[in-house]
């Protein structure tokens, strides 16, 4: 059962996805969460989402912006690290608030109540006309890098952050899609190679066959969504960054994810 809704979900977020440069993770965890305990759903969760950007990494990734990458790319995996050292290294975060959802204690933490409404904020940007012409320049990358980064280590949430910054990085529609493919595929190698020790006691060998049907069906929706690409348009992409930003801040500001 769990094989069969797993992989019917993974086929179609990974169209949605496709387009926006994030989300399929993000996604997926709670979907996971629903058959298996939180430490082996993030684990299968990696799995699949790492070996869906490798595909696309090979699918796509000749395309991508290699000004954007080094300026953008570099920053972010060395955030990314430094986040991570300090989940590892600082005292257990206290909630911000709790509340009680159906009949189940919900709690809010600081860092990802802080993320909510910068994405927001983003989503927002994305959605007013009065806004529309506007860009990052070349000079503000390294700082969306950091940023998406640093909060990746810290929380596990960095392709929102980064899609909102490189959405306005002056990019076309391929290369947009490209550049995030491979910031996200250096990002995941970095936290597959901490996750590498776990896989064992994440269950990854006792539920290699749900893994890779689960790849599978993202890795078809990949192509599906590669084959439309060239049927939308760039303000088709950014209204569907913005819709999902808007989704995962909720859900994060609200504790859910």
């Amino acid at each position: 059962m769990e094989i069969a809704v797993i992989s019917i979900i993974a086929f179609a977020v990974a169209i949605l996805t496709f387009f926006s440069g994030f989300g399929l993770g993000t996604i997926l965890t709670p979907v996971f969460m629903l058959f298996f305990p939180v430490n082996t759903a993030i684990g299968l969760t990696g799995v699949v989402h790492f070996l869906n950007n490798i595909f696309k990494f090979l699918l796509v990734g000749k395309k991508a912006d290699k000004q954007v990458l080094l300026r953008f790319g570099i920053p972010a995996v060395a955030a990314a690290l430094l986040g991570s050292w300090l989940l590892l290294n600082i005292p257990d975060w206290k909630p911000l608030f709790t509340y009680v959802l159906w009949n189940k204690m919900i709690e809010v933490y600081p860092v990802k109540f802080m993320i909510a409404l910068l994405l927001m904020l983003f989503a927002v940007i994305d959605l007013i006309p009065y806004f529309e012409k506007l860009e990052f320049g070349k000079e503000k990358l390294p700082l969306g890098g950091i940023l998406s980064g640093f909060f990746g280590g810290l929380s596990g949430v960095q392709g929102a952050l980064r899609s909102a910054f490189l959405i306005r990085a002056g990019l076309s529609k391929e290369s947009f899609i490209a550049t995030t493919v491979v910031v996200s595929t250096c990002v995941d190698f970095t936290r597959l190679s901490i996750y590498a020790t776990r896989f064992d006691r994440a269950g990854l060998t006792e539920n290699l066959p749900l893994v890779i049907s689960a790849t599978v069906s993202a890795i078809a929706g990949a192509i599906i969504g590669n084959k439309l690409l060239k049927k939308v348009t760039f303000q088709f992409v950014k209204i569907t960054v913005a819709l999902l930003l808007i989704l995962i801040s909720t859900g994060l500001g609200l504790g859910l994810i």
